[in-house]
């Protein structure tokens, strides 16, 4: 298959890009590297520098294509909730833009990189396909707007659309060579690693009250190769003439912070003392996923369900060879997952 995927210069969407290549199919990434690395755009790629709003690039790289992989936007939460006017344009006004031009061509396929923030706190964990969806920030409310729009495109022009809806994500290829930089940083993992390699003996944690076991905020923590592979064969299920879907994407165990702290320190033999800050704006207390549907209709399951193995990938890309790689350190910058 041939397949136009957004925010392919991204964290997840240069391993998603990857996977696909090594599968077979052709890739042509559109990433505007706001927030992307030319650097992670694997080579076997037909790259466009551009915003996916740029309808007068999509009409010439969508014709031919087989299917949508879309895995732009902006992603921070606290970010979301004092700039909501930039997360609309991003996650809503331009995508949909891209999706009036796949509709003029023919392009009927769609993979969807969602979020768990469309839940909000979740009544229940862990949180199946057909809780109640209550988004508590921004970010999660733009996202569930487009999931809305693409049930729109589907009444209106028959849209087949899968929505890919996970938690956090982390670690690397294992071999190291491609990894998570986002600048600024704010997930937990890579920033408590890149303070751990640069010796710092103190690392803040975002709320110490929540209703959980140690008062920290807890996540159910999924390796980017298991979630590039979910993509793959969401974007499968599509091309064989499947149905749309919605699958929350997990490991079913959730991770504390400071959890996450320690092992982190056990994964890397640093020593790291904790400070314990004011909580961020729009972070529910726990997240956890089902992904029993994934696994029954998708033939997803999780390969590296371990956080110390998650962390150990991780910790390879920060420290292996190459670590001049300039997307290591954050340099450039799509709104890009």
């Amino acid at each position: 298959m041939r397949i136009l995927v957004t925010g392919g210069a991204g964290y997840i969407g240069s391993i998603t890009t990857h996977r696909l290549l090594d599968a077979g199919h052709e890739v042509i990434v559109v990433d505007s590297l706001v927030r992307g690395h030319r650097e992670a755009v694997d080579q076997r790629a037909e790259f466009v520098c551009a915003e996916i709003g740029d309808t007068s690039v999509l009409e010439r790289s969508l014709p031919g294509c087989d299917a949508v992989m879309h895995l732009a936007g902006l992603i921070e939460v606290a970010e979301s909730q004092t700039n909501p006017g930039a997360y609309f344009d991003a996650n809503v006004a331009q995508p949909a833009r891209m999706l009036e031009v796949m509709r003029v061509h023919g392009v009927d396929s769609i993979v969807f990189s969602s979020t768990a923030a469309v839940y909000g706190e979740p009544s229940k964990v862990p949180i199946t396909e057909d809780a109640p969806t209550h988004p508590v920030n921004v970010y999660g409310a733009t996202k569930l707007m487009f999931e809305r729009l693409l049930d729109w495109h589907a009444s209106a022009h028959g849209l087949r659309s899968v929505r890919l809806r996970y938690f956090n994500v982390a670690g690397a290829l294992p071999d190291g060579t491609l990894g998570e930089a986002h600048e600024p940083e704010t997930h937990i993992i890579p920033r408590l690693l890149m303070a751990l390699r640069s010796g710092q003996s103190e690392f803040e944690v975002f709320g110490g009250d929540y209703p959980t076991p140690d008062g920290t905020c807890v996540r159910d923590y999924i390796h980017v190769c298991d979630l590039a592979e979910a993509h793959r064969l969401a974007l499968e299920r599509l091309g064989e003439g499947g149905p749309g879907a919605v699958f929350n994407l997990g490991n079913g165990r959730g991770y504390s912070n400071l959890e996450v702290v320690r092992t982190c320190a056990e994964v890397t033999g640093h020593e790291v003392e904790v400070k314990v800050g004011p909580r961020r704006e729009g972070d529910p207390a726990v997240l956890v996923a089902s992904s029993e549907q994934a696994e029954r209709d998708l033939g997803w399951k999780p390969t590296s369900g371990d956080l110390r193995a998650i962390v150990g990938d991780a910790w390879r890309w920060h420290t292996g060879p190459g670590t001049s790689h300039p997307a290591r350190h954050g340099s450039g910058g799509t709104p890009a997952r």
